[in-house]
Parts: structure tokens; sequence; C-alpha cells
């Protein structure tokens, strides 16, 4: 197949061009079509010699670089469709942004919208498509290929369901990337966590018959490095809420409570591979939150790795009692940032819906360099108050800090928790929104399902550490 723009209502020097070899055919086809090209419009055509995508750009002016990325996203939906295993696409826009910019935001697109999670479904699995990109600037378009497998990772891993995905599987997976790429592993079980010192990890943890694992990887670079950088994600594989049950219809995604490990677990992937000089260290404290004798209580009291103690006033906020030690744990290696990501609150959906994640910066340097990093990506974020008043909301009368406050500005009282927790400047996303996608419509760079967001994000500002 071959796709070739329409601009201001006319082909493309490229469609052009094509047109010409293929003796006027498109052109003839356009203006029987009367086709328009408004952007993000698409026109197939089935020639004898060969497939055709006509891709509407709109007019002349007014293009964004983000417009390329989108454009390659609806090509690849419609190869994805149409079973197309061999694509040619001309460089959007390059004259506009550029070789370099318009190839990378492209590539970013097309590898993007052509993922499919299919491994449990007997029919309708096709090979993935390979594009070509013509006067494509190669080494951008590898560098996105590499980026996106580490997208694919992190939304395979979000699709699993949960009886495969277990935290000794997400486990497993982690010490299966660390080999594939060259990265230092150390995973820990019951005794470990306990022995550490991780109550409330362990709390969470304990009820169900599936064993926690504790999860960190390391890339170091050759050199000395010049920053170290620790990533934190949350890494609940289910939670039904505990004893503060969930109702049926909020349990149903639950599988993707664990959707910021697997961004982290992605973003590590791409980092082994792209090799910054700089230290980057992931933390996970996988675990499932259920119901049995062992489990949690409301009213308990939990000790965190840091000495501080927890009042459980609430078993479903369970995500932010495992985050407490994972960056406890994460401080102890003094790093010079921490960037957590975990699905973690529903007032952050209400807030800001399903396709931007709050970020809450306890640093607000380090909160400018991820915010300017997610823009640089497409991956949409918007900064939240770190309002210091509503800490008195998480007083406990017989503990240290409760877990929860009350729903009046929840997502912000759990980041003001977490902070608790961080001892080095520190950025927490609330991925609770864009984390999974329920329908298509919520995502704009794939299915619906798992998103992989924050992969591109974390990427990109370890990358500009260097």
């Amino acid at each position: 197949m071959r796709v070739v723009a329409v601009l201001g209502g006319e082909l493309s020097e490229e469609g052009r061009w094509l047109d010409s070899e293929l003796d006027g055919a498109i052109g003839h086809i356009l203006k029987e079509t009367r086709f328009k090209g408004e952007i993000g419009t698409t026109l197939y055509i089935p020639l004898p010699r060969l497939q055709v995508l006509l891709v509407g750009l709109g007019r002349r002016r007014g293009h964004r670089l983000s417009d390329v990325r989108r454009l390659g996203v609806k090509v690849a939906e419609e190869v994805v469709e149409r079973g197309v295993r061999e694509v040619a696409v001309e460089n959007f826009l390059a004259a506009r942004f550029g070789k370099r910019d318009a190839s990378r935001v492209l590539a970013e697109g097309l590898y993007l919208g052509a993922y499919r999670f299919s491994r449990y479904q007997n029919e309708g699995k096709s090979p993935r498509a390979r594009f070509v990109i013509a006067q494509g600037y190669g080494p951008v378009v590898e560098e996105a290929g590499v980026v996106a497998e580490g997208v694919y990772l992190a939304r395979d891993l979000v699709n699993e369901p949960p009886n495969v995905l277990t935290p000794e599987e997400l486990a497993w997976r982690a010490e299966r990337l660390a080999t594939e790429v060259g990265l230092e592993v150390r995973v820990l079980g019951p005794e470990g966590i306990q022995n550490l010192g991780m109550g409330a990890y362990w709390a969470v943890a304990k009820g169900s018959a599936n064993e926690p694992r504790f999860i960190e990887l390391v890339y170091r670079p050759e050199e000395e490095a010049i920053r170290r950088l620790a990533l934190v994600g949350k890494g609940l594989t289910f939670d039904t809420g505990g004893y503060s049950l969930k109702p049926t219809d909020s349990m149903k995604t639950m599988k993707a409570d664990m959707a910021g490990a697997a961004a982290v677990l992605g973003a590590m992937r791409v980092i082994a591979q792209l090799k910054p000089p700089v230290e980057v260290r992931a933390y996970i404290a996988a675990a499932e939150n259920m119901i049995s004798g062992r489990a949690y209580r409301v009213d308990d009291v939990l000790r965190a790795l840091n000495g501080k103690t927890i009042e459980v006033l609430n078993t479903d906020a369970e995500g932010r009692l495992t985050l407490a030690d994972a960056l406890a744990y994460a401080s102890l290696a003094e790093p010079d940032a921490i960037v957590e990501l975990s699905t973690l609150t529903g007032s952050c959906v209400v807030a800001l819906g399903r396709e931007m994640a709050g970020l809450f910066a306890a640093d607000e340097a380090l909160g400018r360099e991820v915010q300017r990093a997610a823009e640089t990506t497409g991956e949409k974020v918007w900064p939240m108050p770190m309002e210091e008043s509503y800490r008195r909301k998480l007083k406990s009368k017989i503990a240290d800090i409760a877990n929860v406050g009350d729903r009046a500005g929840g997502a912000i009282q759990a980041a003001l928790f977490l902070s608790e927790f961080a001892d080095a400047p520190f950025v927490h996303l609330d991925i609770a929104g864009p984390g999974f996608a329920v329908k298509p419509e919520d995502h704009a760079y794939g299915p619906a399902g798992g998103t992989g967001f924050g992969v591109r994000t974390l990427v990109e500002w370890v990358m500009r550490q260097g």
C-alpha cells in the first residue's frame, strides 16, 4: 500500500508523482469522488496495480506537529483494518516541520496506532504491518520504534487478564526484561518484604493467595552517572477494594490497576536501549487487594518502612499504602528525583476526564521538567495543586496519618499522603483516567484497553537529563 496526502484539496507532490506512475488513476478518482481532504479524512483506492490510501491534511496552514502524530495513528488504523502487510507512507508536512521532526512524530503515530492485543483470540489475528516512511529520517524513525516497543510492553501487561498477570508473573516478566536488555534486577517475596519493614505494603498484600513481589530494576550507564533518578509505579495486579468492597461495575477494569507499574517497566526497556548518561532505578510493589481471613481491615494501624504509622480508614485506598513503602525504599538510594505513576483516585478522573493525568509536584522545578516532557510526547498532563492546608484532612487520632481524608479534594489528599514518604524531589502522576481506555474514543493513540500512558513521558524526561 502507498499512502499519500491531499493538502488544500490537491494531491501533494508525492501524490502527483505517484499519480503519474499510475497513469492519472488517482487524480481521476479524486475528481470523481470529490474528496476534499479535510484533516484526518481518508479515501481508500484499490487499484489493480497498487492499493492507495489518500489522507486529508486539510488546509495549507495552521498545522501543529501533533497533527502529524494523529494522522499516523489514523493511517495505522486503516492499515490494520484492511490487513495490509507492507506500507509506504508519505512524510506528511515534512516541508513545514522539517524532515527529522515530521519523521519522528509520524513514526510514533504509525507504531502506536498499529497496536492490537489479540493473544486470547483464536480468530482475527494478523501479522504486524511494516511501515516505511518515504524520505524519512532513519535514526529518529528507528528510535520511535524502540519507544513503541516499550509502549507495547506496557499495553500488553495492562491488557493481560488478572488470573494470568499475578504479582509473581509480573515479577517474572520484569526478570525476563532485565535479561533481554541488560538491567540489574532484584525481586523480594513475602519474607523479604516483611524483613525490610514494609508494613503498609505487606498489609495490603497478605490477604491474597497470590503472594506479593517487590521488584527493583537498575539501569547504570557505562560512564559515571551524572544524575540518579527513581521511577515508581503502582503494581496492584487486581483490586477488589478489600473489605471496603468495590461494586461490580467499578471492579471490571481493576486488572489495569498496575498501569503505573506497566509504564515504568516499558520505560525501563527503552532506557536500557537508548543508554542515557544517568542512573535510573525502578520500583514496583506488586500485590493483589483481596478479601480473606488474612486481609487487612478498616481501623488497622500499619507501620511503614520509614517508621510512620498509618490508620486505615478505607481498604480501597490501598495503592497509596503500597506506594508509601515503595517511595520510602526508593528514597534510601538518595536519588536526585523521584517520579511516580499510579491509577490512584477516581476524583482525578472526575476532575480531568479520561484523557488527562493529574501532575502533582512536591518540587516545582521537577514538575515543570515532567510537564515539558509530556507536552513533547503528546501525553496530556495538567498541573494540580499540592494544597498544604489539606494535610489536616489526613490527621489521625491514633496514628501519624490516616490513609484517606474526605471526598472533597481527594486526589490532592492522596498526593499529599504520598509526599510524606518520598525523601527527595518528587512528582506524582495520577493516571487513573488515561491509563486504561474503556472506549476507543478515550484514547487518541490506539485502541481501547491499556494505553501505555506515561512510557513516552518518562523516557523523554530521562533522556533530557543527559
